[in-house]
């Protein structure tokens, strides 16, 4: 979804949600969220708040009339049927047509319910400087995780990874192939032609350097050194880091820098790097725009892939180099080595294929 469309349906949101949402809302931007994140737990807020006042847990006639008072009562039994409504898709009135949501999107509704609990059992300060309650409820609520083994989850990703020689392929084809695959009068090609350099920088930096998708279309121009060949990001939680980005990527950055000027037309005042022209204006290109080029590419190139399996691509291609997992995680911004367990796997069995050629 572009951005200004997710800006616009955040407005809608807000205008019915409850003040202690929005307070939330506003302190999320200070971390910062991401606005698509922010724009996700709405849609939460407004299906459980909904369900709430359905079941007649909450007596307000409305979302924006939910009580704090009824939140800190709210008990496990009722955020515990509330996930088994979104599991067996039995909710009533709104979602009466929903099917039943899968554990992972289920794992999403708990994250986003647990994110406003906290803030208000934990983080705001009212006008005596205390938390709105202290009663948690979602403390108690557990989540559980995909049924799956490091090793077969592996083995899942390992087809969608552009690992040795064909992250160098993957690039070169975009520069090189791509555009004969598009009839030369369509407007597809034309919008090509004018994105290339831009497409490239954008593949090459995630395929370089491990970045988030979000990391990579928040930065500014003045975030990259080419010299030191850096990047700086803003990591989840807000955490400004430094990235090393390797020696492959710096001709395609280079190439886009070239043209950044001339075909986008950037203010003066415009600080992202990479852009998109919509009427007439530069504007930040947004994530949602990269999830289909990136699929676009991939699918032309080998298989459909996200940005993510970019990021995992460059993270095994680097424990492989370096047997190092610290190193991984240092990388990729975790906070922990247990995250990189998953590139062991994937490394082992390119091992063990390669002993079966010997």
């Amino acid at each position: 979804m572009k951005r200004e469309k997710i800006i616009q349906k955040i407005e809608e949101y807000k205008a019915i949600m409850p003040s202690f949402v929005l307070e939330y809302y506003q302190s999320k931007l200070a971390v910062p969220y991401s606005l698509s994140t922010l724009f996700e737990y709405f849609k939460e807020y407004q299906r459980f708040f909904s369900w709430m006042i359905d079941e007649g847990i909450s007596e307000a006639d409305k979302i924006s009339e939910i009580s704090l008072d009824t939140l800190e009562h709210l008990r496990k039994s009722d955020v515990e049927r509330y996930i088994t409504h979104l599991r067996e898709g039995t909710l009533q009135n709104t979602f009466a047509s929903q099917r039943g949501l899968s554990q992972a999107t289920i794992n999403r509704t708990i994250t986003s319910l647990s994110s406003l609990f906290k803030y208000l059992t934990e983080e705001v300060e009212g006008l005596d400087g205390e938390p709105y309650f202290y009663r948690n409820v979602m403390k108690k609520v557990s989540t559980r995780k995909k049924s799956e083994t490091l090793a077969a989850r592996a083995e899942n990703i390992k087809p969608k990874l552009f690992l040795g020689d064909e992250t160098a392929e993957y690039l070169n084809y975009i520069d090189e192939h791509y555009e004969h695959t598009l009839n030369s009068k369509t407007r597809a090609r034309t919008a090509f032609l004018k994105n290339k350099e831009r497409d490239l920088a954008l593949n090459a930096i995630i395929l370089a350097s491990g970045i988030r998708l979000s990391e990579a279309v928040n930065i500014n121009v003045g975030d990259l050194n080419l010299r030191t060949r850096r990047v700086e990001v803003t990591r989840k939680g807000g955490k400004r880091d430094s990235v090393n980005i390797a020696s492959f990527g710096i001709p395609y950055l280079e190439r886009y820098l070239e043209v950044r000027k001339a075909k986008y037309n950037p203010e003066k005042t415009q600080k992202a790097l990479f852009l998109t022209n919509f009427k007439g204006q530069s504007n930040r290109i947004d994530a949602s725009s990269v999830e289909k080029m990136v699929g676009k590419y991939s699918q032309a190139f080998k298989i459909k892939v996200s940005p993510h399996k970019l990021r995992h691509t460059l993270a095994t291609r680097l424990y492989a180099e370096t047997n190092s997992q610290v190193l991984v995680s240092h990388q990729l911004g975790h906070a922990s080595t247990q995250v990189t367990d998953l590139y062991t796997h994937i490394v082992d069995e390119e091992q063990r294929n390669a002993l079966d050629k010997l």
